[in-house]
Formats: structure tokens, sequence, C-alpha cells
């Protein structure tokens, strides 16, 4: 929702605060009567662990398990891809317009959702990884389950973050708990990557093909032991959620919400996005990044099949994977310094500097070029992740000022953000995986053909290159929003404190 700014242009130093926040505006008044102890914003960041999780392992490993244990046609595994990142994208304005319009209970408004969703999405991720006994309906079962885990994390998401406004009226307590959450969030996913990685590492061991014929490309029987594993790895990663977000209730209070009342007067999600389109500096940064971060998302998801079925590297797979997450992670901080020293549209070719060393690996696959590709990978990943929502900010604000007298849309440009990208992703992982289909790719073979071979290797190289190339473009030519003066920032902020949802 977003209050309306009001007929007339007000001077920044007159601009009145709510009456909720006015006490966070003044230097040096926030930090007794708005802050947040230590306790509460490890309590918040530990809330985000989970999806974090989740997300990590199934990015790396849920289309091997896929198409190798599970064994269902890679075209079956290409709808239940795709499917699950549709059903995600559009929870998202649908999470956002429910949860607007909920009432606030004892718990508070949003809190509600995130315990409601928990028990819930925890038995969605168990059974997206669950051996079925029958055959003939695995891809319906895994289509089902993963659709409802993707959606379900968007309903506990979506609150959880908005959770943010509501900690404390203090404008810097809540940057510092946001700072929390960003690092719990990133030893999440590498903590998902890992714990996964390990319990799963002995059911592609290549010695399970060591009774197979392997001059003739076949499947293997399915090992129950490959199939337990990945089931303790789901209950593993499942049981996360109930942990983490009983840490997030018992140690985070939700203050009432100062936007409640003005919540009639923002606008709908559906006529926000028609405005936020028509703004060319989001369109193109929207378009952009569709291309960037599928681009990322197939360079993921491809790295553990490629590993095993086009090169000897079966023995580096959880070590490959740690690499590009331990890299992104440690280079986040180095990519935030080159941003504010050299300007975010020069930080955007940090993107492309994976591009040769991806082509290189599907040249010249042996160990010491993966683990370099992984190490480079990992950088440019970060600058991929951390350089939309740095230039998202300004594009807002950018409208803002074309638009001074109407309502913020702050929420609803970071939601059809989101939205977006979550179908660009949906539309690559879905084609790329049918490509393999049309290849000939045997699920559970222990040897796939020359022609899988070659498409894993364009998979690999080609296509994550030729997508970083498009996206680049277009942003480099994408129109640069002006940033505002210090008093029309101020004046802006004031305005988006007072708007928080879809609706």
């Amino acid at each position: 929702m977003a209050a309306s700014a009001g007929g007339t242009q007000t001077p920044a130093d007159e601009v009145p605060a709510p009456a909720g926040e006015a006490h966070a505006l003044e230097p040096g008044s926030d930090s007794r009567a708005g802050g947040l102890s230590f306790c509460t914003k490890v309590c918040y960041g530990i809330g985000g662990v989970p999806n974090q999780v989740a997300s990590s392992a199934t990015a790396f490993y849920l289309q091997l398990f896929l198409l190798d244990v599970a064994q269902i046609p890679a075209a079956q595994v290409s709808l239940v891809l795709f499917g699950g990142k549709v059903s995600g994208a559009a929870a998202d304005p649908v999470a956002g317009f429910l949860i607007n319009r909920s009432r606030r209970t004892g718990s508070g408004r949003l809190m509600p959702w995130v315990l409601g969703c928990t028990p819930f999405i925890a038995v969605a991720y168990f059974f997206s990884w669950f051996l079925p006994p029958f055959t003939s309906l695995r891809g319906l079962w895994y289509m089902t389950f993963y659709c409802l885990f993707q959606a379900l994390a968007t309903f506990l998401q979506v609150p959880y973050t908005a959770l943010t406004m509501l900690l404390t009226p203090s404008a810097k307590e809540r940057d510092s708990a946001t700072a929390y959450r960003i690092t719990m969030e990133m030893a999440g996913t590498l903590m998902g990557a890992a714990v996964h990685g390990l319990i799963v590492s002995g059911a592609h061991s290549p010695h399970r093909c060591e009774d197979a014929d392997l001059e003739l490309p076949g499947p293997v029987t399915i090992s129950p032991g490959a199939a337990c594993l990945y089931s303790v790895a789901a209950a593993a990663v499942a049981v996360t959620y109930p942990v983490c977000i009983g840490f997030l209730h018992l140690g985070v209070k939700e203050r009432p919400d100062p936007s409640a009342e003005a919540s009639s007067q923002g606008v709908g999600f559906l006529a926000g996005l028609g405005l936020t389109v028509r703004h060319p500096p989001y369109l193109k940064l929207v378009i952009s990044f569709l291309f960037i971060s599928a681009a990322v998302q197939v360079e993921q998801s491809y790295l553990v099949l490629f590993c095993t079925h086009a090169s000897r590297l079966h023995d580096h797979i959880q070590s490959l994977v740690l690499t590009i997450l331990v890299s992104a992670v440690l280079s986040t901080p180095l990519w935030e310094w080159v941003l504010q020293r050299f300007g975010k549209r020069m930080s955007a070719f940090g993107i492309c500097v994976m591009v040769p060393f991806a082509i290189l690996l599907a040249v010249v696959p042996t160990a010491p070029v993966a683990y370099v590709v992984a190490l480079v990978s990992g950088v440019s990943i970060a600058v991929s992740l951390l350089l939309p929502w740095s230039m998202l900010p300004d594009v807002v604000d950018d409208f803002q000022q074309q638009h001074p007298h109407g309502p913020g849309m702050e929420t609803i440009f970071y939601s059809s953000y989101v939205f977006f990208t979550k179908l660009s992703g949906a539309g690559a992982l879905g084609i790329s995986t049918l490509s393999l289909e049309f290849a000939g790719y045997e699920a559970g073979a222990c040897k796939q053909t020359e022609q899988v071979v070659v498409t894993l290797k364009v998979l690999i190289g080609a296509v994550p290159t030729c997508m970083i190339l498009m996206g680049l473009c277009i942003l480099m030519v994408s129109p640069t929003p002006q940033v505002p003066s210090q008093d029309t920032s101020r004046r802006l902020s004031l305005r988006r404190r007072t708007s928080y949802s879809l609706a």
C-alpha cells in the first residue's frame, strides 16, 4: 500500500514525519526509543535462514536428483522446474494482496502468516525430495510438491521481509536488523549447499556404475541408499524451518503497523505495475537483469550435471559448489566498495568476468580449470546479486521525482522485479532442461551420448555467455536515473516510510 503524499509540495524542512516515527528522524533520538537488542537482531536474522538453505540446495542438486535418482524424463523435469518457478512468481503479488488485508492478531499482522506457513513448507520441501514407490506418476508428484514449496516459500518470505518495517520506528535500527538478516542468509546459503552436498555425495559416486555395462548407455537401477541419502538431506533442511522460525517468534516482537489506517489510500498492484513498467529506467533495468539472473541460474543448475556427465569431476562437485558460494560471500564487501568508488555502471562489468572462464571450462574440463572457474563465478555472482538491489532505490527515487504528488510505490517496484526475474529463471531452466530431452538424455544412465555431453557444454558455456552479454548491453544503454538532491531524498524517505505493501 502507499500513502498519498498530499496535494502541495512542502519544503523538506517542513515535511511532517508520521507521529509514530518522529523520534526516529531526529538525530541521536533513536538509540533508546526504538533500539533493538542484539538478541532481537540475531533472532530476526535467524528467521531468514531456512529459505536460503532450501533454495541453495535446490539450485545445485534438485535437477540432478530428478534426472538420476528419481529418473523421470528430462521433459518432465523441465515442467517441474518451470512450474515451481512460476508458482513462486505468481505467489508474490497474491501474498502481498492477502497479507495487506489481513487483520492484526495477538501475535501481530505478519507473524501469523510466517508461523502458519512453517509446518506446511517443511512438509512440502521434504516430499519434493522423497522417492515415491510408484514410477508412472512421479513427474506429477514432484510437480505438485515443488510448486507447493515455492508458493509457500513466497508466502513466508513476503511477511518476513516486510517485518523489518514493524520491528522499530528507527530507520537506523531497521538498517542494522537488515544487515543481520543478510549475514544470516549468506550463512544459510553456505550451510544449505554444504550440508545437503555432504549428505548426498555418496549417491553419485562413480562406483555405483562398476557393475554396469558402460559400453552401452542405459539406466542403472536406483540404489535404495541414494534415495535414502536424499531423504535424510531433505529432512535435515526441512527441520530448519520450525527451529529457526521458533527463534524468530520467541525473540522478535512485531509492533503495530503505522500504515494500517492509510491502507485504503494505496494504489493497487496491477495499476501500480502499469505505472512502473512505463518508467524507462526501471523497464530497462528489469529487462537487463532478466537475462543476467537467468544466466546465473542456468550456470548454477547445470554445474553439477556437467561435472557428473560431461567431465571427470565427480569427486570435486561438493568442493566446487562450496568454492562458488565462499567466493561470492567473501567478495560481496569488495563489490560494495567498488560500487561506491567507481559507480554502479562500471561495477556491472564485473558480471562478465566469468564469461571467458565458463567457455574455458566447457573446452578444458579439468579440475584446476574448474576451481578457477568456480572462484571467478562466485565473484561474478556476488555483483550480479548486489547490483540490482543497489540500483533499484535510484530508480524508485527517479520515479518519485517525476511523480511528486503520486503514491509511493517502492514495494510494487521491488515485488514486480522479483516476479519478473522468477519468471525469467523459470523460462531459462525449463527450456534448457527440455534441450536435454531433445539431445537424448537418458535418466539414470552411467554414460550419456555425445549429443548430451555437447548440450551440457553449451549450457554451461555458450548459453550463460550470450545472456550475460545481452543483459549488459541493455543495461549500458539504459537511461541513468537522476540522483535526487539531499532535500528531495529526505522528502522521499519520509513518504516511503508510510508505504509497505502491495495493494
